[in-house]
């Protein structure tokens, strides 16, 4: 029986064509919108963020195997732009919350994925507890928590995967082991052998796989959530890839990362080898490319866009501060106010006092 490269495709993966190329147009996706983030943060338009080049297989094969009607993600701050299985809304928060907007904290319902998280690992022991209560109201779904290499040094991720363990939480535990921890080598973190060999001191499975095969990761999730909701507690994923890019846009790479090295793993860019893959298969070409491009450019403006047009008030930040504000909270804002109300004066009333928005989108991305 001749066997084609189309055939074999679908043998690996159980997916057939429109799966597949649904699964390369979100890392495509992924991959200009953090760039278009890139540029607009360069103009001033949008605060600190971290580019997701070099993770885009893992974080769209990982969404690519769950269930956003049942199961929930806890990113770190570099997930976001490939989590929009789970809703064309989350593109929009993601905009907010760059541009420093309140409502940009929060995905609104029904999408099940929790805030970017900042502090290294935090989100570990809430992912947990998220699982543990799941399981107590014997509620259908699993729990999925990223994070980077860098985080398990922290002592959230031996506390929470300790607790996960001994409640046998149905919860993902997926390491994004980039090669760096912002400037610190894999090598300075650990002696252990992998991040996935560290499971075994809690007593559930580890497993390590490919971070550029989208495939590869769609699978080790999906076996993972089958195993959780069965009863059989967590896993950890070790997804080993490498960072394109800087950490954020407050990093220089070049200060530490050898320029042979960063050119070698280009050649093994993630999106490139799946891309390859599927024209291979003959199911990609220069036109489906082309309108993936242009689709993703046009979904982008539309969120810029109505992020743009939120109104803040300048007041904002208190309002959830506390359940009801103190009444040095009152004060501060109260002086707040009459500032801005003096700055405004002084300046002839011209202007809203959170600032120019009219500005259209650089359409010019980083490369």
């Amino acid at each position: 029986m001749n066997v084609t490269v189309t055939d074999q495709l679908a043998q690996r993966s159980g997916l057939g064509p429109a799966e597949l190329q649904d699964l390369l147009r979100r890392m495509i996706a992924a991959r200009l919108f953090s760039s278009r983030c890139f540029s607009l943060q360069r103009q001033g338009r949008m605060g600190t963020m971290a580019p997701i080049d070099g993770a885009e297989a893992l974080i769209v094969g990982a969404a690519a195997a769950l269930d956003p009607a049942t199961d929930w993600v806890l990113p770190q701050y570099r997930e976001m732009h490939g989590l929009l299985r789970f809703g064309e809304e989350v593109l929009t928060t993601t905009v907010k919350y760059l541009r420093g907007d309140p409502a940009g904290g929060h995905f609104p319902a029904p999408i099940r994925i929790w805030p970017p998280q900042i502090a290294l690992a935090a989100q570990i022991p809430q992912a947990v507890g998220l699982a543990w209560g799941m399981k107590l109201r014997r509620e259908e779904g699993v729990v999925l928590v990223f994070f980077g290499d860098g985080a398990t040094s922290e002592g959230d991720f031996y506390e929470g995967c300790n607790f996960a363990g001994v409640l046998d939480a149905p919860v993902i535990f997926l390491c994004n082991n980039n090669a760096w921890a912002i400037s610190t080598p894999v090598r300075l973190q650990t002696r252990a052998r992998s991040f996935a060999a560290k499971a075994e001191a809690f007593g559930f499975p580890g497993e390590s796989v490919d971070g550029r095969d989208v495939l590869a990761v769609r699978d080790a999730v999906a076996r993972a959530r089958a195993r959780a909701i069965a009863g059989g507690g967590p896993t950890l994923i070790e997804a080993r890839s490498y960072r394109l890019g800087p950490h954020t846009t407050a990093d220089d790479p070049g200060r530490y990362v050898p320029a042979a090295e960063i050119e070698r793993e280009r050649q093994r860019d993630p999106i490139d080898l799946f891309r390859r893959e599927l024209e291979e298969a003959g199911l990609w070409n220069a036109s489906f490319e082309e309108e993936t491009r242009r689709d993703a450019d046009a979904r982008f403006d539309r969120a810029l866009q109505a992020a743009e047009a939120a109104t803040v008030r300048p007041d904002a930040f208190f309002d959830h501060v506390y359940d009801r504000p103190t009444a040095r909270m009152e004060r501060q804002r109260r002086e707040l106010l009459e500032a801005l109300s003096r700055d405004e004066i002084a300046a002839g009333g011209a202007g809203e006092p959170g600032g120019d928005r009219s500005g259209r989108p650089d359409r010019n991305r980083p490369e």
